[in-house]
């Protein structure tokens, strides 16, 4: 995989450098502390062991059950981490727009699935004209729009009262894959899982998948390709998909869940599948920030430089030792504290991480000596 090097100065959020630039390679290579003054709060750190082991445990979890691991790329852009996570046995990427896929085929990814109908007939020009991308559709225009561009081999979506995107029951997955055209090779049925509440509901959910992969099966190729799996019930879709049989074909099941690269420290610690099957492994939150306290202006109350601009807050606060954070605005965070003062500097954990890496084009990478190892790169 091609990445590459990218110039880090006065503005590079977190980094501190009033003159000049260096790239983020050569930065790296210099092995700074992230607390020898290189940089400025607050600043987003990616915890290199936390990752690489996280990166090692999903590449086995999916060898382990025969499922082919397909990440969502959308959860950091980061090159590096995409290319760890090839180079770790992932078959595919997976991206969520047409602009992502460009990225990442730019980038060199050598498989892309687009779990998303593009319907844009410019995007859909270029993508027919690439090899190794597979898109989802879930209505009749959706395929139409495909073969009108020139074709692409698509996965037909089932969806969910309530959800998203998706046919809602087996019969519009059939009639989807009847519509199918000249050049628009359907390779099987897709979903996404991660929205529901609760196990039952996603086993029923999953099961109904299988069953409009079996409607459909005299339409599919030799290799049917069977998809879900966010990063909240893997567990639940191996179960579900790992003893799937078709006759007359061979099953590639893919799990595509992206958030497990990094975890966090809120939504998906309370909610990854591991804290139900513990024996199969363990994820490790490697995302911080680190952020300076401005202001006690109140007993018990702490004013951090941080804000909604730095940290995600759609899945939950962030979280810190420190104290309770009540609330974000734009560029501070209000913790309940007695115990900070005006200078400190405060390690907050983060909940979900797919709207972290979208605020910050660069973030370091430190090992356990707080001495930044590499440098991230995004692309939003």
């Amino acid at each position: 995989m091609d990445i590459p090097d990218e110039f880090i100065d006065w503005r590079t959020k977190g980094f501190w450098m009033p003159e000049g630039r260096v790239s983020a390679r050569d930065f790296a290579a210099a092995r700074h502390s992230l607390f020898d003054g290189s940089f400025t709060w607050p600043l987003l750190v990616v915890r290199d062991a936390a990752v690489r082991a996280n990166i090692a445990t999903m590449a086995e979890y999916a060898r382990r059950h025969g499922f082919s691991f397909a990440p969502h790329a959308k959860t950091s852009m980061a090159p590096s981490l995409l290319n760890a996570q090839l180079e770790a046995g992932a078959w595919a990427q997976t991206v969520a727009t047409a602009s992502q896929a460009l990225v990442l085929r730019r980038l060199g990814v050598p498989r892309i699935l687009i779990a998303n109908q593009v319907l844009d007939p410019t995007a859909l020009r270029w993508l027919a004209t690439q090899d190794d991308v597979i898109m989802q559709v879930d209505s009749v225009a959706g395929v139409e729009a495909v073969a009108a561009a020139g074709g692409l081999p698509v996965l037909i979506e089932l969806g969910h009262a309530g959800g998203r995107t998706g046919c809602r029951t087996v019969e519009e997955v059939v009639s989807v894959a009847e519509a199918a055209a000249p050049g628009v090779t359907v390779l099987g049925v897709t979903a996404y899982e991660g929205a529901l509440q609760t196990a039952d509901a996603v086993d029923e959910f999953l099961a109904t998948q299988l069953a409009a992969t079996r409607a459909i099966a005299h339409l599919l190729p030799e290799e049917v390709i069977v998809s879900a799996g966010g990063s909240a019930w893997f567990d639940r879709v191996i179960t579900a998909f790992e003893g799937f049989r078709l006759d007359g074909h061979t099953v590639r099941t893919v799990l595509r869940s992206g958030a497990s690269v990094t975890h966090d420290d809120g939504f998906y610690r309370e909610r990854t599948p591991f804290n139900r099957v513990a024996a199969e492994g363990s994820l490790t939150s490697a995302l911080e920030i680190h952020a300076q306290v401005l202001s006690t202006p109140e007993p018990g109350l702490a004013i951090v430089g941080m804000g909604k601009r730095d940290a995600p807050f759609d899945e939950g606060l962030p979280v810190t030792g420190a104290g309770e954070v009540v609330k974000l605005n734009d560029h501070h965070t209000y913790v309940r504290s007695s115990s900070l003062h005006v200078g400190d500097l405060v390690r907050f954990g983060l909940s979900h991480p797919c709207t972290a890496f979208d605020k910050w084009r660069f973030i370091p990478v430190a090992d356990e000596s707080d001495v930044v190892v590499d440098v991230l790169h995004t692309y939003f």
